[in-house]
């Protein structure tokens, strides 16, 4: 989605830790520019700034203008981060020249809003799937989200990736069976619990865990 948003940049000649280290030290961090056929090109920006767009509504699939004092001024979008494990400040961003005239692709959240009946009436339970599709449009066309009712959901019922609406330029990319969310049946798991209990059988994941356990002591004795 495009933001009326700008954010200046400064070109950089000089690359590596040392550089890196005194733009952060000054504030700043190093992010490389490319994309439309350009050359690309090492520039310092503002990691608040950046941040404040990753932790957005519309997150990394924000479009908005950098302008890269003395160079150009472009829309640009960010296509990798990187954060600092320890501290989780961000350290480096590529960013990514738009061409608002071109098709792009991008990964769009699904969000799913109401009670399905086949929860408040049948006692099923309602899992969610899949969280986000891949889809094919124009810039301006990019969506916030996808916005999907599950309020009419019954027992073996699902909504998949066909059922998402789609507007202007928008091409689904993501198969159109996929699995956005279903209800199921709980009771169905049920009886293979009580038999079980009925024949004092071990899950089988204790069986595993307990062959895992054995298996030092069998090594040990051919020592």
């Amino acid at each position: 989605m495009r933001k009326d948003i700008t954010i200046t940049a400064e070109s950089r000649d000089s690359r590596g830790k040392n550089e890196a280290r005194r733009l952060r030290a000054k504030g700043s961090m190093p992010a490389v520019l490319y994309g439309t056929g350009l050359a690309p090109l090492a520039v310092a920006v503002s990691p608040k700034e950046l941040t404040g767009i990753l932790n957005s509504k519309t997150g990394h699939n924000t479009i908005f203008n950098l302008d890269v004092t003395g160079k150009e001024n472009v829309p640009v979008m960010i296509v990798d981060w990187q954060y600092d494990p320890i501290r989780d400040n961000l350290l480096h961003v590529d960013l990514k020249r738009i061409d608002l005239t071109k098709r792009i692709t991008v990964k769009v959240p699904v969000v799913t809003v109401g009670d399905p009946k086949g929860v408040k009436l049948q006692g099923g339970l309602h899992e969610i799937i899949t969280r986000e599709v891949e889809i094919e449009c124009l810039p301006d066309d990019i969506p916030e989200q996808f916005t999907l009712s599950v309020a009419e959901l019954m027992i073996g019922q699902s909504v998949r990736g066909s059922d998402i609406p789609l507007k202007e330029s928008m091409k689904l990319l993501s198969p159109a069976d996929t699995v956005i969310s279903h209800v199921i049946s709980i009771r169905a798991e049920e009886p293979a619990a009580t038999d079980a209990a009925a024949t004092g059988a071990e899950p089988e994941v204790v069986k595993k865990g307990k062959k895992d356990e054995d298996a030092p002591a069998a090594d040990a004795k051919k020592k």
